[in-house]
């Protein structure tokens, strides 16, 4: 599975270690890092409520280049290209999803230009700015403007495009100054549609976790949304476990929230996670043996006026090499009272990374 890694994180920890590496231009070009990789991808649904059953298969592959930093300047350049086999269809056979300069010094870095981000509601590839402060004790401080957004994976070659007229602006901020606990307050606004905030605060001991968050919007036209998430988790003799519960608001769920990226829901489907007056309890299991890491998940959805679904995630990984990777997928997903979206379908990944 191709695992984009976050320029937030990556800029953040070249800030904190000041890596000025390079001692001229030509040095920070040639002793620059190659990564990619190489991936091969199958699914095969048994769609239930009439629509035919498909079968698809990708081949994608991603490279890209990042220099070595000269004088806190850096620059990175990707991209993702595959072929689908058969009937199965990629909206691009290729698409640069990396193309940004970084400046980083001790406590700041700035980028700007395309380039992956992971914050709480923001995801994939973005045409973006973004600064990370670290200069405060024990914070984190992310300000970012986003213009266009790109999806682009083991299965997917989007385009990018506009996530609003006038774009996106976040603040995303971390505090770690309490003894096992993180507090992780965000505002987010894409002007003429919506202001979101919310608060995630997460606390870790050696066998026991528990995290919890709260969400709202203000929208522009329609109904504000609202979203509730707390989680407690534990590993013991190499089981881990977890149990979940996620609220939506009654009208319109989480409205605008999610529009851009989202990081609550469990579940590979989870179609209606997010819908209004929607009530989710989830529980999950994961254990590894032999090599072979194993997930169960399981989660029921009450939404809208008596409608419920239920969804079935199971996952096995192995790493063959330190390289390559296989992972598996299962899911059966049912809707009461509707057999139209059950399906079940199962895929394969596999991966070679470097």
């Amino acid at each position: 599975m191709n695992k984009k890694i976050s320029l937030v994180t990556c800029g953040l920890l070249l800030s904190t270690s000041m890596a000025f590496g390079a001692d001229s231009i030509d040095e920070a070009f040639k002793s620059g890092s190659v990564s990619g990789d190489i991936t091969l991808y199958g699914v095969t649904t048994d769609n239930k409520g009439g629509t035919a059953n498909t079968d698809d298969s990708y081949a994608t592959t991603g490279l890209a280049y990042e220099t070595a930093s000269y004088m806190g300047l850096s620059a990175k350049s990707g991209f993702r290209a595959g072929h689908a086999f058969g009937s199965s269809t990629l909206a691009n056979d290729a698409l640069m999803t990396e193309a940004y300069i970084k400046y980083a010094t001790e406590g700041f870095f700035l980028s700007v230009g395309r380039q992956a981000i992971d914050l709480e509601w923001l995801g994939d590839y973005n045409e973006s700015v973004v600064a990370g402060i670290t200069a405060i004790p024990d914070t984190t401080i992310v300000l970012g403007y986003v213009n266009q957004q790109a999806a682009a994976d083991e299965d997917e070659i989007g385009d990018f495009s506009e996530i609003t007229e006038d774009g996106a602006y976040v603040i995303d901020a971390k505090y770690t100054g309490l003894t096992n606990v993180e507090l992780n307050p965000y505002f987010y606004s894409a002007p003429d549609v919506a202001d979101f905030y919310g608060l995630k605060a997460t606390y870790s001991a050696d066998m026991f976790g528990v995290v919890a968050q709260y969400a709202a919007s203000s929208e522009d036209t329609g109904s504000d949304g609202s979203i509730g998430h707390i989680e407690a988790n534990t590993s013991i003799s190499g089981i881990s476990a977890a149990l979940g519960y996620i609220k939506t608001d009654k009208t319109a769920g989480v409205a605008s929230i999610s529009a851009y990226g989202d990081n609550i829901s469990p579940f590979d489907n989870g179609v209606n996670t997010y819908s209004a007056d929607a009530k989710t309890v989830y529980g999950s299991l994961g254990y590894s043996i032999a090599g072979v890491d194993l997930g169960l998940l399981y989660g029921e959805t009450d939404y809208a006026v008596n409608s419920e679904e239920k969804e079935l995630n199971l996952t096995a990984g192995y790493s063959i090499t330190d390289s390559l990777g296989l992972s598996l997928l299962y899911v059966k997903y049912d809707e009461e009272g509707s057999s139209i979206n059950d399906s079940d379908y199962a895929s394969a990944t596999l991966a070679y990374s470097f």
